[in-house]
């Protein structure tokens, strides 16, 4: 039980944070907003913001005209309380970008990934140029999110299993936060996919989704409500390694040798599967998402993206089976190539084998959704350090 003089203080943390959340998800705003989606009373409000103004967590950022009477002085957080970093590790190219509190990008770099480097040394050399470029000091960073293919174990934040990047390997997080002297998680790059697509994308509006991202190779992520579902050991969506019919099945994860490259979905969707699918029906070589923007734009194309529908239908009816999403969202080159014309394919074929007719969008987040989910999931980490400050 709180003793009687704690009360005032207990609600004042409590009224603090309310402020400093409201203003972290809505953006600047008037002490009259915030009196008023806060329920507190305009006396109570200007107390909370001169506190937290103080305490370097709020300021001023303009002032709003209200018609009658003087302008109105509209508080937002505080820009420089505290910065975040959001980092995508791909085959081909390693991109960072670093951001303050309020969500607002200060710089961007991006380099050749090289796997042959280790992985401390890699992102030190990435995040050098992203403090020189942004001038902010890597000692003012409060959170780092890095995204890569990869099995990363819920209970210890730690990688288990990366097959395209193996120097990524058990160890690396401790050691990346023990070299760079700040806060670092990592993360799978889908799931990070699926965070973007759930914040400003087409889960936008939806309680649970699920995420099918055709690329390099097959994965999935899945969300209910803002929870991430990761598994007991984060396998949670590695739908590479689901038996599908018609495909051999796939060894066991740590042997590289028998990784299931040529078995189980992987070797239905992954790339070289519809590279070799593309080709058989007389579509040119490229990359993944060449071949079905190719086929999505002739008419020749159309028994091409037919037959990958149905491929890809076989694993949307297994997880639909499961967990029967609200919203089934295609990402990856193949899924944001593909668009809506994709997706009514995959749509069609899954309402073919499953008791219902699932609904099936192309994402809507065109452009590097793995980095935006590491901006993101970044912030989340840094503001809930602000947000305590704001109630200490």
């Amino acid at each position: 039980m709180i003793s009687s003089p704690g009360r005032p203080r207990l609600l004042r943390e409590l009224n603090n944070r309310a402020a400093l959340e409201l203003l972290g998800s809505k953006g600047p705003l008037t002490r009259a907003r915030i009196s008023e989606s806060t329920g507190l009373s305009k006396v109570a409000t200007g107390q909370i913001l001169s506190r937290l103004e103080e305490r370097g967590l709020v300021v001023k950022t303009g002032t709003q005209d209200g018609g009658r009477g003087p302008s109105a002085v509209v508080y937002g957080l505080n820009p420089s309380s505290a910065y975040v970093v959001g980092v995508e590790v791909g085959m081909g190219t390693t991109t960072a970008v670093l951001a303050d509190v309020t969500g607002r990008r200060l710089a961007k770099v991006s380099r050749a990934t090289d796997a042959e480097v280790e992985p401390v040394a890699a992102i030190r050399s990435v995040l050098k140029d992203l403090t020189r470029a942004s001038r902010v000091g890597l000692s003012r960073v409060s959170a780092c999110v890095i995204g890569i293919s990869a099995v990363v174990d819920p209970r210890t934040g730690d990688v288990r299993f990366c097959y395209d990047m193996p120097a990524w390997r058990a160890g690396v997080a401790g050691a990346l936060r023990h070299d760079l002297g700040i806060p670092v998680a990592l993360d799978n790059d889908v799931n990070l996919a699926a965070v973007a697509e759930r914040v400003r994308g087409a889960a936008r509006d939806t309680r649970s989704f699920a995420l099918v991202w055709i690329g390099r190779g097959p994965g999935s992520a899945i969300m209910l409500g803002d929870r991430l579902l990761r598994g007991a050991a984060g396998n949670a969506g590695e739908i590479g390694w689901m038996p599908v019919p018609g495909a051999p099945v796939a060894g066991g994860a740590l042997d590289h040798d028998r990784c299931g490259v040529n078995a189980a979905f992987q070797s239905l969707v992954g790339r070289h599967a519809v590279l070799a699918l593309a080709a058989a029906h007389g579509i040119a070589e490229g990359s993944v998402r060449d071949v079905v923007a190719a086929a999505a734009g002739i008419a020749e194309g159309g028994a091409f993206l037919d037959e990958l529908a149905g491929r890809i239908a076989l694993g949307v009816a297994s997880i639909c089976a499961v967990l029967d999403p609200e919203l089934v969202v295609l990402g990856g080159d193949a899924g944001t190539a593909g668009g809506r014309d994709l997706a009514r394919r995959v749509q069609r074929a899954v309402s073919a084998m499953y008791l219902a007719e699932p609904c099936v969008v192309a994402s809507e987040v065109p452009r590097d959704p793995v980095l935006q989910g590491a901006v993101h999931m970044a912030m989340r980490q840094a503001r809930e350090l602000v947000f305590s400050r704001g109630s200490d």
